[in-house]
């Protein structure tokens, strides 16, 4: 039977290159702060589009984002405690937020995969959405949206 031979060298050149590029040795994963992602667009002046969170313990942030941007990737790239485990697939609830229903009809209608990630979300109301799947528009400037008290993440471990 074959058997690996890593030699002390072997294991200084792992663990040092995996400090040098910040990898985590275990799971060779970059751990970048999701500022660096480049997900969102810096809005051009003049061209802002404004949206406040209001957070779960009721405090209200304004950010100034550009046309495009989805809900998931402007609460992620301002740290607001959104974690859309899917990375925005529609494939969970995560993301779930309650929408301002002032702007809830300029948005468009959810689909059926919305539909069926809503069905799971904590804290279902009549204006809930995904944030990975609503995305800013001129028609949308000034849109509030509030960040549920709760979010259920279901994993498949949740069923044995």
């Amino acid at each position: 039977m074959f058997k690996p031979v890593l030699t002390k060298r072997m294991a200084l050149n792992y663990l040092g290159s995996a400090i040098k590029y910040r990898h985590n040795p275990v799971l060779r994963l970059p751990r970048i702060p999701v500022r660096f992602h480049g997900h969102l667009k810096k809005p051009n002046p003049g061209e802002e589009l404004h949206i406040t969170f209001i957070t779960k313990d009721g405090t209200q942030k304004t950010f100034d984002v550009a046309e495009g941007d989805s809900l998931l990737d402007i609460a992620q790239g301002n740290h607001l405690d959104m974690e859309g485990a899917c990375g925005g697939s529609c494939a969970c609830s995560t993301c779930h937020v309650i929408i301002d229903p002032e702007f809830y009809d300029e948005i468009p209608e959810p689909d059926d995969d919305e539909n069926d990630m809503l069905d799971l979300a904590f804290g279902l109301t009549e204006t809930s959405r995904l944030g990975c799947q609503v995305f800013m528009k001129k028609n949308l400037d000034g849109i509030r949206v509030a960040l549920p008290a709760m979010t259920r993440n279901l994993q498949s471990s949740d069923f044995d």
